[in-house]
């Protein structure tokens, strides 16, 4: 591995970020779901710098049980240039995150077989198991305190209180917003909803601005599936659409590459072409007329089949396009990254496919 290593630092050269870290990640036996979305999470800046400050923060309290939220920083601290261990002043070379992965699978049972796992999966539980883990430790300490905390975590809320927000939240969260117009008295009917990523349905030879614009459209609800109208105080036909009333500053875009076939009796992958720009304009939004994001990370699934392959990450970092594969971690020309968009035939030799897109807006951070 040290060869891989010297490999990317000859590729770099002087261009080799000061500061930065360039570490493969251990495999241990189906864990590449795992690899690449903490690659990806890494490299999501500004989530790895609240992470840190957090763990800085709280390294030394007394009683600090172990969960996923410490293993999770321990880890990222044995990668950073900051902290105790400041990587044994390498550069490159490969971490082993057992004690990150032994805490995921003693948490969740989901993640304890040898079976081929959801990369999407675990994302999902990973973001809502770090906001629990502070939403925890910000009522304990309101609890200790006895007085009204500052609003520091976000979660189920008593009517006396507002809910509270986290910096995993400032970073991921976005709002969505449902509409429902009821076609005979025109009263439009709002439900506004948080989300930490954006599950996309696709079609052969697409975009994602033209699944975004899907995602938004309208849909008639009539027959049994009419809606029932608290003004008409009965079902009546309408229309209903979902639009993002609040984008957030990380957008993470889950494509829906496994469909449930019914012919079939079984999940199919879909190894449709779908173009993911680089610059992404988030427009038809409720709030902010236009966001441009900017594209960071791609979790790829490698395969033909839901129940097994591979999964693999790119990341852009310093202007830099990476490839991590476990282990393993090159430079990529960024013109590499549209041999990810899928297959334009149903049937290809190209089985990796974009996933899981992380895109930053380019717009002004919230910082905690």
């Amino acid at each position: 591995m040290g060869a891989t290593g010297s490999k990317l630092e000859k590729a770099l050269g002087d261009q080799f970020p000061e500061g930065e870290r360039y570490f493969g990640l251990e495999n241990f036996g189906n864990t590449c779901y795992c690899n690449s979305v903490l690659q990806a999470l890494y490299f999501c800046v500004p989530f790895r710098e609240q992470l840190l400050e957090y763990y800085a923060n709280n390294i030394n309290t007394v009683d600090a049980e172990e969960n996923l939220l410490t293993c999770l920083a321990d880890l990222f601290t044995q990668r950073s240039s900051v902290g105790q261990i400041s990587s044994q002043k390498k550069k490159t070379g490969v971490i082993a995150p057992k004690r990150f992965v032994q805490r995921l699978k003693k948490q969740n049972e989901l993640f304890r077989s040898y079976m081929h796992q959801d990369a999407h999966e675990f994302l999902n539980f990973l973001l809502n198991e770090l906001v629990d883990i502070l939403e925890k430790e910000a009522q304990a300490s309101k609890n200790d305190q006895g007085t009204p905390s500052e609003k520091v975590a976000n979660g189920p809320s008593s009517s006396q209180r507002e809910p509270l927000v986290t910096w995993v939240h400032k970073n991921f969260q976005g709002i969505l917003t449902n509409e429902t117009r009821c076609l005979r008295c025109e009263t439009v009917t709002a439900r506004d909803e948080t989300f930490f990523d954006l599950s996309l349905d696709i079609e052969q030879n697409t975009s994602i601005t033209s699944c975004l614009k899907n995602f938004s459209s309208t849909e008639t609800l009539n027959a049994e599936d009419k809606f029932f109208c608290d003004k008409c105080c009965s079902l009546q036909e309408a229309q209903k659409r979902m639009k993002i009333k609040k984008p957030p500053h990380i957008l993470v875009i889950h494509l829906k590459r496994f469909k449930y076939i019914e012919q079939l009796g079984r999940y199919k992958k879909l190894s449709y072409r779908v173009v993911f720009p680089l610059e992404l304009k988030l427009s038809d939004t409720v709030e902010d007329a236009d966001r441009e994001y900017s594209l960071f990370a791609v979790v790829v699934h490698v395969g033909s089949g839901p129940n097994h392959g591979h999964y693999v990450s790119l990341v852009k970092s310093h202007n830099h396009w990476l490839f991590f594969d476990d282990e393993n971690v090159e430079m990529i020309d960024e013109s590499a990254v549209q041999t990810f968009f899928g297959s334009a035939q149903e049937y290809s030799s190209n089985t990796d496919h974009g996933y899981i897109l992380f895109y930053e807006s380019l717009g002004p951070c919230n910082k905690s």
